[in-house]
Order: structure tokens, then C-alpha cells, then sequence
């Protein structure tokens, strides 16, 4: 093989090895289940086992971020979250035992808290890892060290970091942290990397009027410790759509030159900016009767109740579908349909909500005239 032949195999195995995998964020992945989907059928359907799983095993968090939606006074998500709680060892076994048993296909572990603060992740994580859950988290990377970045880093799909700040002084001052914390996290974001695993290393960048113009420079800086991609996504400082797009307003269209810009200069085929900074619905209005999506992406938080997603979740008046702390996750799953059916999305889910947008697409799917279905 001549040296021009080489150069060009190595960059074709180069930017393959490179190439996107697909898409990452996109509403339609739960119509690739569709046994699930088809057991979806109103009142009259069959209970199935969940296919992904939130479960928040601690409250207690290492940071206090002064607009954490679950600490947020005036937002209907957790209201009614203790910092105490925190599920049991032997509790979070049996959990587990039942998702792999019932065939649940992922695990996300998130907050409420800080998720790499519960100590007995590394045990949760690696018994997982000896099954075909596939599993991830959510998680501020302060604590990304150590034996649990090893088993992330081995065994996990993906970790999502959340910042906010752009040098130490902001970063400070969002987290309620000492300086010296942000190139903590960084550093530790570049030795996950480091361990040359296969877990993706995702960034969420939530959105506000004190970080609005320095989205472009933390981008950058994101880049250089080797993440995988960058989400960027609008902060929520309201029940009501639009409360939320008032506050966005002045620094909407900075925003979105700053993610253009960064996409031009940063993005290629081993670093993808994700641009979800968007305006919301004028009012987070529902109007249908019942929430398909609660039976395929539920929570179980370290109170021990489940709920219905992470926008009801810690609101007892309205999100709680019920309680394991007395009775195995699998004996409360498929026993009682009807307590997947208490929860009126018209009536008791006029707030931001994630799964609207693919409920309103997966009852499209149910509520076909199957007569005409063939006319595509």
C-alpha cells in the first residue's frame, strides 16, 4: 500500500470512527418499542413493564444552585421533596432486581439531589452492569471520581453534567460553592475522558439572563475537555409559558447568535451542540385525559413514592401514583391499572411538561381510523 493510499484509509477510518451515531435527542425513540406502544390503549390496554426508569436515590446534593426547579418556591415541582430522604441499600437492591427482572430496558439515576452523593451507587451501578440494563445519569460532576467515574466510564451509556457558570466567580455564585469548584469539575470532566471508556459525556447548559451572554465562551471551553456534546436549554422561572418567554425575551435572540456561532466553530463529528433553547407554549395547557408517557419513562424518588415523570415529581397533591416503600416495584407495577389513569394531564399538568410534545404523538399513533390506516 502506497503512502497516498494509507493517508487516505487513515482518514476515512478517522472521520468514521468520528461519524454521528444518530440522533440523540429526539422525540420519536419510544416508537421504535412498539409492543409497548401498542399495549397503550386507554383503559382497555395491558400493563407492561416500563422501558426507562428515573430513580432519584438521595436528595441531599453537594451544591445548592439557586435556581434548582426542585427547591424553587413558586413551581409545582417538589413542593413536597424532604432533603433527608434517601432510598435504603436493601430497598435500592430490591429495586433494582425487579427492573432487571421485568425487562426494563435503562436506568436513569438524577435528582431531586445530587446522584453521585448516594453511597451506594457504585454498588447500585455495578450490579446493573452484570445485566442488559443499560444505565445513566444526571449529575453536576463534582463527584465524578474515583472508583464511581471507573464504573460510569466502563459500564454507563451516558453522563449529563450540568453548568452553568462560565469561570469560577459565576459559577460560585449560580452553585452557592467555593472558587476553585468549576476547575474541579472541568478537570475532572477531562480525566473521565481520560479513561478511555465508552460512556458519551453530554453537557446541559441551562439558560438565564446572568449567563446569556457567555453561552459562546463555555462552549469553547466544554469543547477542550473532551465532552461529547453540549445541550443548551432555556431555564423555567414560571408555571406559566408565557411568564417563561417574557423573561427570555431580551436575551432570546443573543442566545441563539451565540449557539449558531459555537456550531460553526466548534461543532464536528466528535462534539455535537444541541440547541433547545427555544420558546415554550404560550400555556402549558394539556388537552387530553390521560398521560401514555407515564407508563413508559416513570420516577421512583428517594421517598420511596413513584410518580409519574420528573415534572410531577415530590407533589403529592397531584403527581403521586403511589408507594413502594411497603411492597416490591414489581407488585405495585402490575397490580391496580386504574393508578396510571389518576393523573388528568388537562387538569392537574398545566406546567412545563418533557413528555408532552411525544404524548401528543404517541396518542396520534393510538388514535388512528384504522379503516383508512393504509392511506399513507
Amino acid at each position: 500500500m502506497n503512502s497516498v493510499t494509507k493517508a487516505i484509509m487513515s482518514s476515512y477510518i478517522s472521520n468514521k470512527n468520528k461519524a454521528p451515531k444518530g440522533l440523540l435527542y429526539t422525540k420519536m425513540k419510544v416508537f421504535h418499542f412498539k409492543d409497548k406502544l401498542d399495549s397503550l390503549v386507554g383503559s382497555i390496554g395491558k400493563i407492561t413493564a416500563p422501558i426507562h426508569i428515573r430513580i432519584k436515590p438521595t436528595n441531599r446534593c453537594s451544591h445548592n444552585c439557586r435556581y434548582c426547579a426542585y427547591r424553587a418556591g413558586n413551581l409545582q415541582l417538589g413542593k413536597d421533596m424532604l432533603v433527608k430522604d434517601e432510598i435504603p441499600e436493601q430497598k435500592m437492591i430490591e429495586i433494582l432486581e425487579d427492573i432487571i427482572k421485568m425487562g426494563v430496558k435503562s436506568v436513569t439515576f438524577s435528582g431531586g439531589g445530587e446522584p453521585f452523593c448516594y453511597p451506594h451507587l457504585a454498588k447500585s451501578a455495578r450490579k446493573l452492569s452484570r445485566t442488559s440494563v443499560k444505565f445513566a445519569a444526571l449529575t453536576n460532576g463534582a463527584e465524578l471520581q474515583g472508583e464511581l467515574a471507573e464504573i460510569f466510564a466502563s459500564y454507563g451509556t451516558w453522563l449529563r453534567i450540568s453548568i452553568d457558570g462560565w469561570d469560577e466567580e459565576s459559577y460560585a455564585a449560580y452553585r452557592g460553592v467555593g472558587k476553585g469548584e468549576f476547575t474541579k469539575v472541568l478537570n475532572n470532566m477531562r480525566n473521565f475522558k481520560s479513561l478511555n471508556g465508552t460512556c458519551y459525556l453530554g453537557v446541559s447548559i441551562v439558560v438565564d439572563k446572568m449567563n446569556a451572554t457567555h453561552i459562546y465562551e463555555l462552549i469553547r471551553k466544554l469543547k477542550d475537555t473532551g465532552a461529547d456534546s453540549v445541550k443548551v436549554s432555556p431555564c423555567i422561572v414560571s408555571n406559566d409559558g408565557t411568564e417563561n418567554n417574557r423573561y427570555h425575551r431580551p436575551i432570546y435572540e443573543k442566545v441563539k447568535a451565540q449557539i449558531k456561532k459555537a456550531r460553526a466553530d466548534f461543532a464536528d463529528g466528535g462534539f455535537e451542540i444541541n440547541d433547545s433553547y427555544h420558546e415554550l407554549d404560550e400555556k402549558f395547557e394539556k388537552k387530553y385525559d390521560w398521560c401514555p408517557y407515564l407508563q413508559i419513562l416513570p420516577v421512583i424518588g428517594a421517598d420511596l413514592n413513584m410518580y409519574p415523570c420528573q415534572d410531577k415529581a415530590y407533589n403529592l397533591d397531584e403527581g403521586l401514583l403511589g408507594s413502594i416503600r411497603n411492597q416490591r416495584f414489581e407488585d405495585f407495577w402490575f397490580s391496580d391499572k386504574n393508578k396510571f389513569f389518576k393523573i388528568n394531564p388537562s387538569i392537574h399538568c398545566n406546567h412545563h411538561c418533557v413528555a408532552n410534545t411525544k404524548n401528543k404523538l404517541i396518542l396520534d399513533y393510538l388514535d388512528i381510523d384504522e379503516e383508512h390506516m393504509e392511506f399513507v
